[in-house]
């Protein structure tokens, strides 16, 4: 959840770790702070975010050529300055920065009080600060072996960056279940929770694996596993443009992501289909497409937007390969005891491919003898290396903390699977897979058909409802996922509460809410279940509630019936979602805007979710 960033090389680490702490606020920003080692190591940090720590840092000296940084998503201890990393230990020999969770820190901080130690912060990650201080003064031995044997008495979670002011040519960084990137400069070297951070430095990257511990010099990179076995490191290349990182001429960067969909649907599928010759390809499924097609149910998991990404990977999969598919929590999943079949195939969903309680329910389907995919967006990452098999999205950088492409990438990865499967079972003849792919390669083209034409009625829309308290949204059948995800937007950017439901359930409890106070999404482009969802609208404003309907092109109807209707091209009822989501990430947007909120980094989320 945390930021990291740490730099070893000829240059001065300040203006490195400001910069990478910039790149990386979207994975936590309560607080931010820097250590850099020069003469002595100094210590700066500050609750808020990075632009605070520039002010209080201001024109203070601080000249060094080893430093580590940290922006925080707090987990133990509110969001202050006594709480911000770096932590250093009571006597000064470490100070590091961590991201995860010592799960049993309140018993090593008890046993280290009892040996006279004492704590400034409320934080896990000062006890083990000082634990391994503890250790290394006691044994009289290299920081190495002391950080070593400091977290074989850990239970949790960590992504570590460490200095030791006894050996400054050093930088450490040990990873079990957080994620690490290091990078390779020119005599320098660097670590972070995300290789954004040091695009602007090195495009060479080593992933660090679970378990392992990083020793890096300015000339020299050293890596060992957990048995203090040493190996070549496994140097990778990346492949994006710096540009993909910056908010260009948006006012944030979820509006930029939310107008680059048509773009990021169009390279999830570029490549993968074609029409001439008729053709649907997803290589990273080659191996396990036999599995795949045998399979007497798929599992599919995944948290937040992901499980609603799922639940229409459902909804397609049943619907065409005729497979059974259950759609999981990935955090209650990994927590209970699922029946899992001989023969069943687990599908994981993480935008970024590090998302704790997806990792941890991975580990468990494993353990059951599943066959483990995975559909991520970040090359490189833990889930692909924790999977034997799977597909990426290629959606690109996702930096704001709500997810809009990410989202319709998934979808999409998730559409082509179920075509795929549906081919190969000969479910689907020549032609309905001729008409899949043309109607998929059109997407693109409508979607940015809906952004050119329904922005500004939708920033009109958000002022009529900018100040309400609730919102419902209701959808049938596809349109269900699509409701539950508008809802997630509303509340994750503007704070305001919204529940999705499935259309036919608001007799069910819901339709009590309703009244003129009460706005009610409702989305409901031409489908199988049209005529029911023209009924519910006639329920809504038979108790006088106010309907925001979706439908599609020349809808007359709803027209009549709706307080307000947001158009979207027609498609392929499958496809539908592609396009309904669309306008409810932008009036979400506006919403959160009008009402004065962060978009870009909501209070109390962050972008990838490392910690239980």
């Amino acid at each position: 959840m945390c930021g990291i960033i740490g730099y070893i090389g000829p240059d001065e680490a300040y203006p490195i770790l400001i910069n990478g702490l910039k790149r990386l606020e979207y994975r936590g920003y309560d607080s931010a702070g820097v250590a850099v080692a020069g003469d002595k190591v100094r210590v700066f940090k500050q609750k808020g975010k990075v632009n605070d720590l520039e002010v209080y840092v201001g024109s203070k000296p601080v000249p060094g050529h080893l430093g580590i940084g940290h922006t925080r998503w707090a987990t133990h201890g509110e969001p202050e300055d006594k709480n911000a990393h770096p932590h250093r230990s009571m006597h000064g020999h470490f100070i590091l920065v961590h991201n995860g969770i010592i799960e049993n820190y309140n018993r090593l901080r008890e046993r280290l009080i009892a040996r006279g130690y004492r704590f400034q912060s409320d934080t896990d990650t000062e006890v083990l600060a000082n634990l391994i201080e503890y250790i290394y003064l006691k044994g009289n031995i290299p920081a190495e072996m002391a950080i070593r044997l400091a977290l074989k008495k850990v239970i949790g979670a960590y992504g570590l960056g460490i200095i030791c002011a006894d050996e400054p040519d050093k930088l450490f960084a040990v990873r079990k279940g957080s994620p690490l990137v290091l990078g390779l400069g020119e005599q320098a070297h660097f670590i972070a929770s995300d290789a954004p951070a040091i695009m602007d430095y090195t495009r060479k990257v080593v992933y660090l694996n679970e378990d392992e511990m990083a020793i890096l010099k300015s000339d020299n990179l050293t890596i060992q596993s957990g048995k203090n076995n040493f190996h070549k490191p496994v140097v990778n290349i990346i492949d994006q443009d710096i540009g993909d990182l910056e908010k260009g001429s948006f006012p944030h960067y979820m509006l930029k992501e939310i107008f680059e969909q048509p773009a990021s649907i169009r390279d999830t599928f570029r490549g993968r289909i074609s029409e001439k010759p008729l053709s649907l390809h997803l290589g990273g499924l080659f191996h396990v497409l036999p599995a795949l097609m045998a399979a007497p149910r798929i599992i599919i998991l995944g948290c937040g937007t992901s499980w609603h990404a799922g639940l229409i990977g459902e909804y397609l999969i049943e619907e065409f390969a005729r497979i059974p598919v259950e759609v999981e929590y990935a955090s209650e999943f990994r927590y209970r005891h699922p029946v899992i079949h001989a023969g069943d195939v687990i599908i994981a969903i993480s935008q970024s491919g590090e998302t704790a309680d997806t990792m941890a329910a991975i580990r468990k389907a494993k353990e059951a003898g599943s066959v483990v995919l995975g559909i991520c967006n970040v090359v490189g990452s833990s889930i692909p290396r924790e999977t034997v098999a799977g597909v990426y999205t290629h959606a690109g950088p996702e930096i704001g903390v709500a997810s809009t492409k990410a989202f319709t990438s998934q979808v999409t990865v998730l559409t082509m699977i179920a075509m795929l499967l549906a081919w190969k079972k000969g479910l689907l003849s020549r032609e309905q897979l001729h008409g899949f792919i043309h109607e998929l390669e059109m997407i693109p083209g409508k979607i940015q058909d809906i952004l050119e034409h329904n922005h500004k009625s939708i920033r009109d829309l958000a002022d009529k409802y900018k100040d309400v308290n609730n919102f419902l949204y209701l959808g049938r059948g596809y349109f269900f996922p699509v409701a539950l995800e508008g809802a997630l937007k509303l509340k994750e950017i503007s704070y305001i509460h919204a529940e999705g439901y499935p259309a036919a359930e608001m007799k069910h409890g819901p339709i009590a809410l309703i009244d003129e106070n009460m706005p009610v999404v409702v989305i409901a482009p031409r489908d199988d279940s049209y005529d029911k969802i023209v009924s519910n609208i006639r329920e809504i404003k038979a108790r006088k509630g106010k309907v925001i309907a979706i439908v599609n092109e020349k809808d007359t109807l709803i027209r009549e019936l709706a307080d307000h209707v947001l158009e979207i091209p027609s498609t392929l009822q499958a496809l539908s979602p592609l396009l309904a989501v669309i306008p409810l990430q932008l009036l979400a947007y506006h919403i959160a805007v009008l009402r004065g909120c962060n978009v870009d980094q909501p209070r109390n989320l962050a972008k990838s979710v490392t910690v239980e």
